[in-house]
C-alpha cells in the first residue's frame, strides 16, 4: 500500500502536465489568444514598469542606502517587526514598486549578509505588496472609475500588511536575535559601486533584472493560458464565484472582473481580499526568487492569507462605520 502511494505521488505531476498539454492542443485557438494577451500585458505594462525599478533597486543594493535606511528606521522596525532597520528598505520599495520587488530585495540583502535568515522569513511575509500606482491608478481610476475606491483599497492594503508584519515579529527565534544592525552590515561582502567598477556592476544589475522580468513574463503567460483552459472546460455560471476563483489564480485578471460586477459592499470586500492575497501567480513568482536565496516560502503563504483576511476585515469595518 505504501509503495502504491509513493508511485501515485511520483505520477501526479507527469499526469497533470500531460493533461495540460492535451488541453493546449484541444483549445489551441483560445490558448493562442490568451498567450498573445499575456505577452501584450507583459510587454506593454509589466516590463516597462518593473524593469527600471529592478535595475534601480539592484544598483541601490551596491550603495550605502540600506545602511541609511537601517539607521533611520531601526527605532521603528525592531520594536514593531523585530527585524533590523535594514528591513525598512524592502518594505518601502515593495509598496512603491509592487510585486515581487520586495522579495527580490530581501534575497539580495540575504546574499549580502545584511539580513539574517529569520529576518528574511519575517520580512517576506509582509513586504511583497501591490504598488501604490497599481492600486490607485489601475484599480481605482482605470478599472473602478473611482479614486475614492482606490484610496480605500490602498489604506486597507497597507494596514493589513502592517498587521501581518506585527504578528510575524514572533515568527521563530533567531540565534542572532540580539545582533546589532551594524554587526550585520559589517559582515556584508557587497562591493560598493564606484567609477572603477561601474560598468561591471551595471552589467550585473541589468542582466539580473532582465532575467527576473522574463521569469515574471513566463508566469503571466502560463496563468493566462491556464485561465483560458479553465474557462473552456468548466462552465462557471455564477459571475462572483468565477471572479473570486480567477482572482485567487491571477490577481490582475480577478480585479478586472470585480470591476465589471455591480458595485456593492460585498464585491468590494472580496476584491480587497484578493488584492491582499496577491494570487497564486505572484506566489510562484516570489517562490522562484525565494527558493534561489534559500528563504522559506511558508511565512509568505501564511502572511498573504492573513493579509487578504485583514484587508477584507478593514474594508468591512470602513464600510460599516461610514454607511
Amino acid at each position: 500500500m505504501h509503495f502504491i502511494t509513493i508511485k501515485l505521488k511520483s505520477l501526479f505531476f507527469p499526469i497533470i502536465i500531460c493533461i495540460f498539454i492535451i488541453c493546449l492542443l484541444l483549445f489551441s485557438s483560445s490558448n493562442i489568444s490568451a498567450t498573445k494577451n499575456g505577452l501584450a500585458l507583459w510587454a506593454n505594462s509589466v516590463l516597462p514598469s518593473l524593469l527600471p525599478f529592478f535595475i534601480a533597486t539592484e544598483l541601490l543594493s551596491y550603495t550605502n542606502v540600506v545602511y541609511w535606511f537601517g539607521n533611520l528606521f531601526k527605532r521603528i522596525m525592531k520594536p514593531i517587526f523585530n527585524v533590523s532597520g535594514s528591513g525598512a528598505f524592502p518594505f518601502v520599495m515593495g509598496i512603491v514598486s509592487g510585486y515581487p520587488i520586495g522579495a527580490k530585495i530581501i534575497a539580495n540583502l540575504k546574499k549580502q549578509k545584511i539580513l539574517s535568515d529569520i529576518e528574511c522569513e519575517r520580512l517576506i511575509a509582509f513586504t511583497n505588496n501591490s504598488s501604490l500606482l497599481f492600486i490607485l491608478g489601475t484599480v481605482g481610476i482605470a478599472l473602478f472609475k473611482s479614486l475614492h475606491t482606490g484610496i480605500i483599497l490602498l489604506i486597507t492594503h497597507i494596514l493589513a500588511c502592517l498587521s501581518v508584519g506585527f504578528i510575524f515579529r514572533w515568527w521563530k527565534k533567531s540565534p542572532n536575535e540580539n545582533s546589532s544592525h551594524s554587526d550585520l552590515l559589517n559582515n556584508s561582502k557587497v562591493s560598493l559601486i564606484s567609477f572603477s567598477n561601474l560598468g561591471e556592476i551595471l552589467s550585473t544589475c541589468i542582466l539580473s533584472a532582465i532575467n527576473t522580468c522574463f521569469l515574471i513574463g513566463g508566469f503571466i503567460v502560463f496563468f493566462s493560458v491556464l485561465i483560458s483552459i479553465i474557462e473552456n472546460i468548466f462552465e462557471i455560471n455564477n459571475p462572483l464565484i468565477k471572479t473570486i476563483l480567477f482572482g485567487i489564480i491571477e490577481v490582475t485578471h480577478g480585479i478586472e472582473l470585480f470591476s465589471l460586477l455591480p458595485y456593492n459592499n460585498l464585491n468590494l470586500i472580496l476584491c480587497s481580499f484578493v488584492l491582499g492575497f496577491g494570487g497564486i501567480s505572484v506566489l510562484l513568482q516570489v517562490y522562484s526568487i525565494a527558493s534561489k536565496a534559500k528563504i522559506s516560502i511558508k511565512p509568505y503563504i501564511l502572511g498573504k492569507i492573513l493579509q487578504g483576511s485583514f484587508a477584507a476585515l478593514y474594508t468591512f469595518l470602513h464600510l460599516w462605520f461610514t454607511s
